[in-house]
């Protein structure tokens, strides 16, 4: 039995209503030309990033050993990651419903879509792949604080069954992890994956393209969005202390 089939055999037995999403990633089967559309991908971001990115984004796309040159391994992703904050990259099927994907976040383990863009829709898909959400969300699963986050966010949703509720804790998601910005050392950085992982959308929020509000928990829990359009608000938070509690103080408005 291989590392990665163990994993999976763990990882069904915490879940319950995710098991049958999850899958093992044949890392052998990508082709050359995928690998050659992901160090494209990766490669047109950097520089931008080194520039624009958080520090902690940053330190963790080192921390959990991503390449420009290879799609990522998720089971040696996950051997880094476990150690660091307990988190997991974990290979699902596609696009998993609510209740198991915050089961999944719940249990410190980020459904990961393993199916990679063609070179024809590099600039924008549709449905998330490996490489929005491995290169947008998991270097920040290397920070403890975040990891915290996301995993208390997975735990307050999961317990959450209006739909109502579900829907504005939905949008502080969306305005943090997907979207987020950060102020440090007197200038905005991203750390959202929407925006680490989309080239067109960085630049034009960098740009000025979008008002940046600071971040209210009221008024991102109100605020409504389209998620095929370009972000007109966006919100920038003083640390990621600060989403942590928002989560916590979201549970005891909504719960």
């Amino acid at each position: 039995m291989g590392i990665a089939t163990s994993i999976l055999n763990l990882a069904q037995g915490k879940l319950h209503v995710a098991a049958p999403y999850l899958i093992e990633q044949d890392w052998a089967a990508y082709t050359p030309e995928q690998h050659a559309v992901w160090s494209e991908l990766v490669k047109r971001r950097m520089p931008q990033l080194r520039e624009h990115a958080c520090e902690e984004y940053l330190d963790g796309f080192h921390q959990i050993g991503l390449r420009e040159d290879s799609l990522p391994n998720l089971t040696e992703v996950s051997a880094r990651l476990l150690p660091r904050t307990g988190w997991q990259s974990t290979p699902v099927s596609g696009f998993l419903p609510p209740d198991a994907f915050f089961e999944m976040l719940a249990a410190r383990m980020f459904p990961t879509t393993t199916w990679l863009r063609a070179r024809d829709a590099m600039e924008y898909t549709p449905e998330p792949d490996i490489f929005h959400d491995v290169f947008g969300h998991v270097p920040m699963h290397a920070h403890k604080v975040f990891g915290n986050f996301l995993q208390s966010y997975g735990q307050v949703c999961a317990r959450l069954t209006d739909k109502d509720k579900l829907e504005r804790m939905g949008r502080l998601f969306w305005f943090t992890v997907e979207f987020g910005l950060i102020r440090q050392k007197g200038e905005i950085k991203v750390y959202g994956s929407g925006l680490i992982s989309s080239h067109g959308e960085c630049t034009r929020v960098l740009a000025g393209g979008c008002e940046v509000k600071e971040f209210d928990l009221d008024a991102v829990l109100n605020q409504e969005f389209d998620t095929g359009a370009m972000q007109p608000v966006l919100y920038a938070v003083e640390s990621f202390d600060q989403i942590y509690e928002a989560t916590k103080l979201a549970e005891s408005r909504l719960g």
